[in-house]
């Protein structure tokens, strides 16, 4: 479905759902993804809402065993991905054990022997949803490290302004005194005191309007950079 039809459809998952969501007694819906780069999302949010469809139907005696064998596995899951995911889950109140369920099915290649016997009721190739989820991953990831990359340099160019600031505060401060010095040594006819002492300020001046330029030039890759 189109975005708009889609979260229409899935309100009662409104919290948690991006992509899909099962509806107990109605069905599943998807999201229409258009975007070439994400080829395999909607494979593997069909796999994912199928599962839960799935666990909805398991008795009370087979889901506690599938519980435990799911919770086993999500032990030694190292995928922050997954992690981060599943405490989306927690904080919007949902199932964990359901969640779990879809997304350990769909998104992790090796599991023990006894949950992916389990995960063949479901899937002749489990191997190949899993292949799509993580393609399509990779181009959230990329643009993540991206976004990592760009504040970082976002910050080191804050600091890098707010102490040139701070630098030519100080210099400004330096150079009005300095002047007023030179003014009033030319105001006393100390001509070669005062002849003596311009050139040292000159190069100070231009010293400073260098900073300037370099500082200027900073604030705009700053805001180049936070335009990307």
């Amino acid at each position: 479905q189109d975005k708009a039809t889609f979260y229409g459809s899935c309100t009662e998952n409104e919290k948690t759902s991006v992509l899909g969501c099962y509806v107990a007694n109605k069905g599943i819906y998807i999201l229409d993804v258009t975007d070439d780069r994400l080829n395999g999302v909607e494979q593997v949010t069909a796999a994912h809402e199928m599962l839960h469809a799935a666990y909805d139907r398991l008795d009370k005696e087979e889901k506690t065993r599938v519980n435990g064998l799911l919770k086993s596995a999500y032990a030694a899951v190292q995928d922050e991905d997954i992690k981060e995911k599943i405490g989306l889950y927690q904080a919007a109140n949902a199932d964990i054990n359901d969640e779990l369920h879809s997304i350990m099915g769909t998104e992790v290649g090796n599991l023990p022997p006894e949950l992916e016997s389990y995960y063949r009721l479901y899937f002749n190739d489990r191997s190949k949803i899993v292949n799509y989820a993580n393609a399509y991953k990779s181009e959230f990831t990329s643009r993540r490290q991206r976004l990592d990359a760009l504040n970082k340099q976002l910050t080191d160019l804050e600091k890098q302004i707010t102490s040139n600031n701070a630098t030519l505060d100080d210099q400004q401060v330096a150079l009005k005194e300095e002047e007023n010095q030179l003014n009033q040594l030319k105001a006393e006819n100390n001509i070669d005191e005062y002849n003596a002492g311009v050139p040292g300020y000159n190069s100070r001046i231009r010293s400073y309007n260098a900073l300037v330029n370099a500082t200027r030039g900073l604030v705009s890759q700053y805001k180049s950079t936070l335009d990307q």
